[in-house]
């Protein structure tokens, strides 16, 4: 088997990254490396896996113009897949793994969120490879890890079992620990941050699905039916109307036997909160991380971030200071993971407007 397709998550709203990230132009629309949007950028690196026409991304309909222009023709228009809601991985998953299998035949799925930030591209496509060439012999799910290098309380981890050459079996899937669990994570060298990556064949993820989630199976197969005809459409927005929202690590993963992992070091981050821009942004000798107009005068350990207007401080220390046109955010750099509460409270003001 020498089918290969990469798949990009990309339905997600980002909203610890508000109020730069938005519902229609979120976390994964920004170019927040200075480089290019990371959608883009996560396109450019699974092409080094499978040819562009191998590519395929599932987002919700609300972001899918958006998307498709920050792609500019790198992903056809007929292969960006449109979820009429969220409901975590495992449907976005099971929606491309169905598409796939009725309309170009069983294969390897690469499956990868489009908002993480990838420092050696080249080591990077050499773990994939590795990873495509086990799942395709083996037939077993594959995940990615990333040898950690502190004890982050923002990731979720995976617990490691037994090594099988340059893999190991995976015992547990960790949700984000608290300060006093993650250096234990870190000391017993067992455990390794969990990147979002997953590499296994289209007709395995439908076979777990059928055993370990067999009502979103269901689900899956009336948009199965309908692939490729006028009913499509519908049958998407029919089968989503009643689906669970779960995530495919917990639904699936955790619950077979035979996932494995390959733990990595190519300079992953999922830069999912602003209290991270530093690593992708260099920070100054104060640890100081800034982009746009800004003056930070004796401050330390701050995160500013101007869209237009000068952003000004003096004399701080661990803040995150953001500037948009309609909005500012003001923060102790250690609750940035907390920054999503306040579009939530927007939300339940019914200001919209800023969401």
């Amino acid at each position: 088997m020498r089918n290969v397709y990469g798949i990009i998550m990309a339905g997600g709203g980002g909203t610890r990254f508000w109020p730069l990230s938005r519902e229609k132009a979120p976390k994964q629309l920004l170019n927040l490396s200075g480089k290019d949007v990371m959608v883009k950028e996560t396109a450019t690196r699974l092409a080094r896996i499978t040819p562009y026409e191998n590519l395929y991304l599932v987002t919700n309909c609300v972001q899918a113009a958006a998307v498709e222009a920050a792609l500019q023709g790198k992903i056809a228009a007929d292969r960006i897949l449109r979820e009429p809601s969220a409901h975590n991985t495992a449907a976005c998953i099971g929606l491309a793994a169905v598409t796939i299998l009725k309309t170009r035949g069983d294969g390897v799925l690469v499956v990868a969120p489009a908002d993480a930030y990838i420092r050696d591209e080249a080591e990077y496509a050499r773990v994939l490879r590795l990873a495509v060439k086990k799942a395709e012999e083996t037939g077993c799910p594959v995940t990615v890890g990333i040898t950690p290098t502190f004890p982050a309380t923002g990731y979720g981890y995976i617990r490691m079992g037994e090594a099988e050459g340059e893999f190991r079996r995976v015992l547990k899937f960790v949700e984000k620990p608290n300060e006093e669990r993650a250096e234990e994570f870190l000391k017993s060298g067992d455990f390794v941050w969990n990147s979002g990556i997953f590499v296994w064949k289209a007709s395995v993820v439908l076979d777990k699905f059928r055993v370990l989630l067999p009502d979103i199976y269901e689900a899956l197969m009336g948009i199965e039916r309908a692939v490729g005809t006028p009913q499509e459409k519908d049958a998407v927005a029919a089968a989503y109307a009643g689906m669970r929202s779960i995530s495919v690590d917990n639904g699936i993963l955790e619950h077979c036997d035979d996932t494995l992992v390959i733990p990595a070091e190519f300079g992953w981050s999922d830069v999912g909160s602003w209290d991270m821009l530093g690593a992708i942004r260099e920070a100054d000798g104060e640890g100081n991380v800034t982009v746009g107009d800004t003056l930070l005068l004796d401050c330390k350990d701050t995160t500013a971030y101007s869209s237009g207007r000068l952003v000004a401080a003096l004399g701080v220390e661990g803040l995150v200071i953001v500037e948009t046109a309609d909005a500012v955010l003001v923060c102790p750099k250690d609750r940035a993971q907390e920054v999503k509460k306040i579009a939530e409270s927007l939300r339940a003001d019914g200001r919209e407007e800023l969401l």
